[in-house]
């Protein structure tokens, strides 16, 4: 048998190739929309990809199935219960998909979505054992995928626990392959392992380790945002197959798009295009961080050190269904931004007035914030910019200053005073002595 695991470690996804060296046949299971590393490693172990497999319809990234049918004529497989416009082969529970020695049975697992499915790979000259199960959205390392994406949270979880107890059924030595690792946001507690087993997640995985009851309730108390372009993603994954998209063009100027910097903070509040948004090509999870701000039929020109990190920052951007991209590689970069420090916080919050937004997640939050600090997650800044005091300064902190430099971007664009806090951010407050409140929600 021949196995490849790809990571994109900015979007948290896997996917995965599965071969049979002598059959020469190979399928690639969860494409990513760039699919030249696919094709690159089939013809390094001398197989031909004649399968796209597809456990569900994705909501955070954009489905790379459309470029191989297209392009190279591979059929695509999914379940009927997807929907799907495109030209697709139906999956169906318990059917068996034959690669010469290799063995691919499906199994159906709804609760993520309607249509998810599993895969569980045989390999036929080891042994008629399961060797591994790639569980894309269903079990993940360490946790669960959450239900309430497609489906009615309780329904959702649900069903998510039934198939649960149907991987439960495979022997402890399966080798478990998911579609997430830690960085996505279709799971809350995942691991960053890329791989484990069922016996050790059925040991440790607290998912697998309470009832019906008591996993529907924690699945329908999650807090963790939805992805950002979510409808237009499963759209875009559901609907006529989507092919390459011309190479990004040079331009002269942003003639009315939306500049998206991607320099990292320090250079872009040292001098930047009016109007444009800080998200850092360093930073992780740059791609989906970017969706957050952006929205999908945007124009965005992109500003960045080179060519080739516009080049990279297009291939992430293209990932999450932004397509209308251009390179903007001159412009005038006048406008600044002042950052701020802790000290020269604690001097701002004592003399006043300020606004200060804390703009991490809640669940960070909870762990605890400086008294006074207003809470506004950075994704959500753009679309509450009427709500923000325009009397008085206002500065933005988060845990490293990346959100914190995106944040006070959009609101700089909109002509506001604003101070990002660039650096060691709430931590570096505590760490300094600064007076901290811990939140503690009813039933936690």
């Amino acid at each position: 048998m021949q196995f490849r695991q790809f990571v994109d470690d900015d979007l948290g996804c896997a996917s995965y190739l599965i071969g049979d060296e002598s059959s020469g046949e190979a399928v690639v299971v969860d494409p990513a929309y760039s699919i030249e590393p696919y094709l690159a490693e089939a013809e390094k172990r001398h197989v031909r990809v004649t399968r796209v497999l597809e456990t569900h319809t994705h909501a955070d990234h954009v489905s790379g199935h459309g470029r191989f049918a297209l392009e190279h004529d591979v059929p695509v497989h999914v379940h009927p219960a997807a929907e799907a416009e495109y030209p697709h082969e139906p999956l169906e529970d318990g059917q068996e998909i034959s690669l010469g020695d290799v063995k691919v049975r499906v199994l159906h697992t709804p609760g993520h979505r309607p249509e998810h499915c599993c895969f569980v790979v045989t390999d036929g000259s080891r042994g008629d054992e399961p060797w591994l199960v790639i569980t894309g959205d269903s079990l993940l390392i360490g946790d669960a995928a959450r239900p309430d994406l497609a489906s009615e949270a309780v329904e959702g979880a649900t069903g998510l626990y039934g198939s649960l107890q149907r991987l439960l059924e495979l022997p402890d030595g399966v080798e478990l392959y998911p579609g997430h690792v830690a960085g996505s946001l279709c799971g809350a507690g995942m691991s960053s392992k890329a791989s484990s087993t069922i016996g050790f997640e059925r040991r440790f995985n607290h998912a697998l380790n309470v009832d019906q009851d008591e996993f529907v309730q924690e699945r329908t108390n999650s807090s963790t945002p939805r992805p950002p372009n979510m409808d237009n993603i499963v759209a875009l994954n559901r609907g006529p197959f989507v092919g390459a998209r011309e190479p990004l063009r040079t331009v002269d100027s942003a003639d009315g798009a939306s500049v998206l910097d991607v320099r990292r903070p320090k250079a872009f509040v040292a001098g930047h295009v009016h109007g444009a948004f800080n998200v850092s090509l360093s930073s992780s999870s740059f791609a989906t961080k970017a969706a957050f701000v952006l929205t999908a039929d945007e124009r965005v020109a992109i500003y960045a050190e080179s060519a080739e990190d516009a080049e990279t920052a297009a291939q992430g951007l293209r990932s999450v269904g932004l397509f209308n991209l251009s390179y903007l590689p001159h412009a005038d970069t006048s406008e600044t931004i002042e950052p701020i420090d802790i000290a020269e916080l604690e001097r701002l919050a004592a003399n006043g007035p300020v606004e200060i937004l804390d703009v991490r997640e809640k669940n960070e939050r909870d762990e605890g914030y400086i008294d006074g600090t207003r809470h506004m997650p950075y994704r959500i800044v753009r679309a509450l910019l009427e709500d923000l005091p325009d009397d008085r300064p206002i500065v933005t902190i988060c845990s490293s200053g990346s959100r914190a430099s995106i944040a006070a971007s959009v609101i700089a664009s909109a002509g506001m005073e604003v101070h990002p806090v660039l650096g060691g951010g709430i931590p570096e407050w505590a760490e300094r002595g600064g007076t901290m409140v811990r939140f503690r929600r009813c039933g936690s």
